[in-house]
């Protein structure tokens, strides 16, 4: 994980240039969210600065935005003017939090870059509750196209902590294989396929 601080701290002033360049497909992605977090409890994990929470939150009653990197958090907390915001420095394999205590959890972009993602769901699986939405928008990468490999390739260079390299169907099967319901999906055009993801706890099936 101190490898995946280190960089985000190196980078939380350059991220929201960064990501200017995606912003029809974050549009897009707010569209998608908005619904799901009405009137609810929300946790985001791995919030950067905050670009996401700060789009959503006059649906949502209150979200709690964290991140590994004390960097991104400070760079969020600036021109912030919602009181339903509140902001930590958090762990996503080790959430202070206890169990089923949100109604969304939102992961953005984030469970490719760190390892053993699984162990991350396991904790989201934790906090969330029984009738909770889990909201995984993630950069697939396998499925770029020739200038997507290129901009990847540097990205690497400058030390990108790129632990998982997904298609889009492959990030699904991932999180099917991981306990997880993919109630809605789809693809969002940026500079790599975004992929997002809507989940649920699988019901538990009564005895017959």
């Amino acid at each position: 994980m101190k490898e995946y601080e280190n960089f985000w701290d190196k980078n939380a002033k350059r991220y929201d240039r960064f990501m200017r360049k995606d912003r029809a497909a974050y549009e897009k992605l707010y569209e998608l969210i908005r619904p799901v977090v009405k009137a609810k409890t929300v946790l985001e994990l791995a919030a950067g600065t905050g670009l996401i929470a700060k789009n959503i939150v006059r649906a949502a009653s209150h979200i709690e935005v964290t991140d590994a990197s004390e960097e991104m958090i400070a760079e969020a907390k600036r021109n912030n003017r919602s009181a339903k915001l509140h902001f930590s420095v958090r762990d996503m394999f080790c959430l202070p939090y206890a169990d089923k205590s949100f109604d969304v959890v939102i992961v953005s972009n984030a469970l490719h870059v760190v390892p053993q993602p699984e162990k991350a769901l396991a904790e989201i699986r934790r906090v969330l509750k029984d009738d909770g939405v889990l909201i995984a928008p993630t950069f697939t990468h396998a499925g770029n196209s020739f200038s997507g490999k290129v901009r990847a390739f540097f990205m690497k260079l400058a030390g990108f902590p790129l632990h998982s390299r997904w298609t889009s169907e492959e990030y699904l099967c991932f999180l099917r294989q991981n306990g997880w319901s993919v109630r809605k999906s789809a693809v969002l055009k940026g500079s790599f396929p975004l992929t997002y993801a809507e989940c649920v706890k699988p019901a538990v099936k009564g005895r017959g």
